[in-house]
């Protein structure tokens, strides 16, 4: 375990690298955002890493895909960044394309400085306090994120708790690529969801819940991501799964990835009742990535378990609502192994 300063904020205050973890395993977890800036795998041929990332904090400053951070107070889209609750209603920052609230509006919680409070060799816990009125969220919402690696395994979990009536759904954003390839195409996937949520022309779920059985979002068997069909080129995922229609209390499997050219495979458990399957097709970002590497389009890949997006406009989707007196609680793994 060791903790360094990696920069600074325009307004002085330090943000710090913390790396954590074994020689199976490690992660690198900053302050800013809760970013998980790199995670990396031992190997017969030297460490691997598995996750797109930065050299700099400036580059992750500047860059606008929430590369490896947390994403809140509430992950995903909201159309018109509006909403009603409890009869009040609630206009949030539009932040995509002026129509949208996305991931937490301009300044959301993977634009934050976390505070770490519990450090171990193994296990990194950070904590985030945002006000009432927090990019237009109503109530104060205390939130955890604690990393941990046990063996092959990373752990996220995530915790939040409110003052009054608030919208709440945290998400990891790392982009996952076992092979360190330029694309993610050729990537095997996995996802155990029988059905998904179609979206209209601003990635809004339209209300329906769709069987994947016989469309281009069946991965309910393993397949490479890449169309393989000449007469339908790849057009790009941006959507939500369904894995179940409410939170579970331990995580069930949610996804497989397997890396080609790597031979890594992983598994991703959690109690997140959608997992949201975005892969990079708005990539890159302008900055270069870590050792100065180019950056591709599909270059890496988001598998980012949550609450349903657009949830408080859908009342039979599993809902992001927090009250007080009730705790906010996700549990994700990430289960590391290698093919034959």
């Amino acid at each position: 375990m060791s903790k360094m300063e990696f920069g600074s904020l325009a307004g002085g205050q330090s943000v710090h690298a913390i790396d954590i973890g074994n020689g199976n395993l490690r992660a690198r977890i900053l302050t800013y955002g809760a970013t998980l800036a790199d995670l990396t795998l031992g190997a017969e041929d030297g460490p691997h890493s598995v996750i797109l990332g930065f050299d700099t904090l400036e580059d992750y400053l500047a860059q606008t895909a929430y590369v490896g951070a947390i994403a809140g107070r509430c992950a995903n889209r909201i159309a018109g960044g509006r909403f009603t609750l409890d009869g009040v209603d609630h206009q949030l920052s539009l932040n995509e394309n002026s129509r949208t609230h996305l991931h937490g509006g301009v300044e959301g919680f993977s634009a934050k400085l976390w505070e770490i409070t519990g450090l171990t060799p193994s296990s990194v816990t950070l904590t985030l306090t945002s006000p009432h009125d927090d990019e237009g969220y109503p109530g104060e919402v205390r939130a955890t994120c604690r990393y941990s690696i046990e063996g092959r395994t990373l752990t996220l979990e995530l915790t939040a708790e409110t003052d009054r009536p608030t919208l709440v759904n945290l998400a990891g954003h790392a982009y996952f690529n076992l092979d360190g390839s330029d694309t993610i195409l050729d990537h095997r996937l996995t996802i155990m969801g029988k059905a998904y949520t179609p979206v209209d022309g601003d990635l809004i779920p339209t209300g329906e819940i769709a069987p994947v059985a016989g469309t281009i979002y069946d991965f309910t068997t393993p397949r490479a991501i890449r169309s393989g069909d000449p007469d339908h080129p790849h057009a790009g995922y941006d959507h939500n799964f369904v894995l179940a229609m409410e939170p579970a209390i331990t995580p069930r499997p949610a996804a497989r990835l397997e890396g080609p050219q790597s031979g890594i495979e992983m598994e991703i458990w959690t109690t997140e009742p959608g997992l949201q399957f975005y892969d990079g097709k708005f990539l890159p970002v302008p900055q270069p990535l870590r050792g100065g590497r180019e950056g591709h389009r599909y270059g890496g890949l988001c598998l980012e378990p949550q609450r349903f997006p657009d949830a408080i406009h859908h009342p039979h989707f599993p809902g992001a609502v927090l009250r007080p007196g009730e705790t906010y609680r996700q549990v994700t793994q990430y289960v590391f192994g290698e093919g034959d």
